[in-house]
């Protein structure tokens, strides 16, 4: 404990315990926007190697990837991610190639994480590995695993997953109970590593990290750079204030965060948005977000249920509408979306956005324009319409989901700015060189601040920026001449 403190003292933070959290990051020196508050490399990490797609156990890329010839499990782009990771699996191939091959389909991303978990801290107890403050085995020791939170049934399934970890390492000084409280670390612990525009490419557990504890009104982001995960301020942080970051999507009602906290991570939030439960404010965003629009198409107005349950009354103009009405509009909307769904999974794309634009109609019809099924579904429109490079159409939809994010997200949100981002380069496709500009300054202003300006993704970004800038000026030098 004293050498993680000293360790974290050294990036100006404490160790802190507070009765209703637990362990926590403190500050201990101010920290402003887009300050780097702490950085880590995973413990163990694993790529969402799947049936369908595999990526690189090195750096989760997904080209020009080759099987371990030995295992035929583990995936590499090269030598270089090969030399990187052959420590660790040299013990882990040699134990994955003793499986037969229905044993080995049973090997999930999940297994193969808890795998590395115990070759990595044999390989730091032997000093092949090196241990550090902030790299050692104690610190997954010292996470919580709130096994007696946990049902029977997903017990029994831990203990399951501990067999075949317990078969494929053959340890004889861990036994299915350490595994099992270890797996209900990971789903408690372990975060999902995504690329630089939040898709998920593999998870990772990061012991340091995780002592970040969550809140719904975060003063912190968390990204990640390759398998660094980089934790940013998004706002000022001054000394001997507590860090945190959200472990879940922000842009939902108090009830649907709770709900998700409690089923994933076991805990009741408590911050300043939680607290307001139940009060007038936050019934009103809750019925904005994931209630009905007013049948007055000129009303800006939120729905509440009538005391005897018949309908839905505006809370702006009064109008009633009818349990019958909303029912069968949202009957038809949940046929419309498995039939959307499966055009989609069968690569019916033309389909697909035929029925995703019938969605979004209907529940404009019931829905509150700031309602998030409404934002969800056009974003489902915006990615097949940029399949189909439907392009014009794929950015009138994406400047219909902007007032959205800009209110159901805080002004410095990774989401908000990668939609800015997004909407900017359909901009400059179309030729709309002014607008794009407006649009990437937006962006930059955000991402700076969540992602830093370091990373090929943010150059990338500044590059567009100033060529955009560029082109804007010939245009108008051109305009002058003639």
């Amino acid at each position: 404990m004293e050498e993680l403190q000293a360790a974290l003292h050294a990036r100006g933070l404490s160790l802190s315990s507070f009765p209703d959290k637990g362990r926590s990051l403190v500050a201990a020196k101010d920290f402003y926007p887009g300050e780097v508050i702490i950085s880590q490399e995973p413990y163990v990490c694993v790529p969402n190697n799947s049936l369908t797609e595999s990526r690189c156990d090195g750096c989760f890329s997904n080209s020009n990837l080759k099987k371990c010839s030995a295992c035929h499990v583990v995936w590499y782009c090269g030598s270089s991610c090969q030399r990187l990771e052959w420590k660790l699996h040299r013990l882990e191939c040699q134990a994955l190639a003793k499986l037969d091959k229905e044993r080995r389909k049973l090997v999930t991303p999940t297994i193969r994480m808890m795998v590395k978990l115990y070759l990595r801290r044999k390989l730091q107890n032997e000093n092949v590995i090196p241990v550090t403050a902030l790299d050692n085995y104690s610190l997954v020791e010292a996470l919580v695993s709130h096994m007696s939170d946990i049902d029977e049934k997903q017990l029994v399934l831990y203990a399951q997953m501990g067999n075949l970890v317990n078969l494929i390492l053959q340890f004889p000084d861990i036994d299915i109970k350490e595994i099992a409280e270890n797996f209900s670390k990971f789903a408690c612990n372990a975060h999902t590593i995504c690329d630089s525009e939040l898709r998920p490419l593999g998870t990772g557990l990061y012991p340091v990290v995780s002592i970040i504890n969550h809140s719904c009104l975060p003063n912190a982001v968390l990204v990640f750079e390759g398998r660094w995960a980089v934790v940013r301020a998004v706002q000022h942080i001054p000394k001997d204030s507590e860090v945190s970051i959200s472990y879940v999507e922000t842009a939902a009602s108090t009830v649907a965060r709770q709900k998700t906290l409690k089923e994933q991570y076991l805990f009741t939030c408590t911050c300043a948005r939680c607290n307001k439960v139940g009060q007038y404010d936050d019934i009103q965003e809750s019925a904005i977000l994931e209630g009905y629009r007013c049948r007055d198409n000129g009303c800006s107005g939120f729905l509440l249920r009538e005391s005897d349950e018949k309908g839905f009354v505006c809370q702006k103009c009064g109008l009633t509408r009818s349990k019958e009405e909303i029912r069968k509009i949202v009957t038809d909307i949940k046929a419309l979306s498995d039939k959307a769904i499966k055009s989609k999974s069968l690569g019916n794309l033309q389909e697909a956005a035929v029925l995703y634009k019938n969605i979004e109609n209907l529940q404009k019809e019931v829905c509150h324009p700031f309602s998030i099924s409404l934002m969800q579904t056009r974003e489902k429109l915006i990615e097949i319409l940029m399949q189909l490079e439907e392009w014009k159409e794929a950015l009138t939809v994406c400047r219909s989901t902007i007032p959205v994010y800009e209110r159901v997200y805080p002004g410095c949100h990774p989401l908000l700015g990668l939609q800015y981002y997004s909407c900017g380069k359909l901009e400059w496709l179309l030729g709309e060189t002014d607008d794009a500009i407006k649009t990437f300054t937006k962006a930059v202003d955000i991402l700076r601040i969540t992602h830093g300006t370091n990373t090929p993704f943010m150059k990338e970004l500044l590059m567009k920026l100033e060529e955009a800038r560029a082109e804007a000026s010939f245009k108008l030098s051109s305009i002058e001449d003639s």
